[in-house]
């Protein structure tokens, strides 16, 4: 399937790769139909809308970033993309790159859950007070090679 982007033109996108958010993301709910694109730069993935070219997120594996993340999910919610194990579950946080050149976040406060076996896909908001909506990525990645 091709699918049009913004910043790539036309990209061709398999089936595995088209995911739905039937509530939508927090502040975008009538969005619901995306696709998973690699981005050129590892280990970002591209969370681009199907409905409209100009709507995309950057996102990236929390647990890369942050070794004692967790995403502690009620199994009620999680029942509402049909998880039923957790070997199923994906889960990303969406990154922030501000125009003005400040520091590049991850959401870690509310990260997306994917179900790989339907590809349905929720937004989570954890009540884990570790977690912001802001986590520095660079701090995180020169935390991490520190140790």
């Amino acid at each position: 399937m091709q699918v049009s982007t913004k910043s790539s033109g036309m990209v061709e996108v398999s089936e595995e790769q088209l995911i739905t958010i039937p509530s939508g993301l927090f502040g975008f709910e009538e969005y619901t139909d995306f696709a998973l694109i690699d981005s050129e730069y590892k280990p970002f993935i591209y969370l681009q809308s199907l409905q409209d070219k100009n709507l995309a997120f950057l996102l990236i594996d929390p647990f890369l970033i942050c070794d004692d993340y967790e995403a502690d999910i009620d199994d009620k919610s999680l029942a509402k993309i049909g998880i039923k194990d957790p070997l199923d579950v994906l889960v990303f946080a969406i990154v922030t790159v501000p125009s003005d050149g400040s520091d590049i976040t991850a959401n870690l406060q509310g990260p997306l859950v994917i179900n790989r076996k339907n590809r349905q896909c929720m937004q989570a908001v954890l009540s884990d007070t570790r977690w912001t909506t802001k986590h520095n990525l660079l701090a995180a990645v020169q935390k991490k090679e520190a140790r």
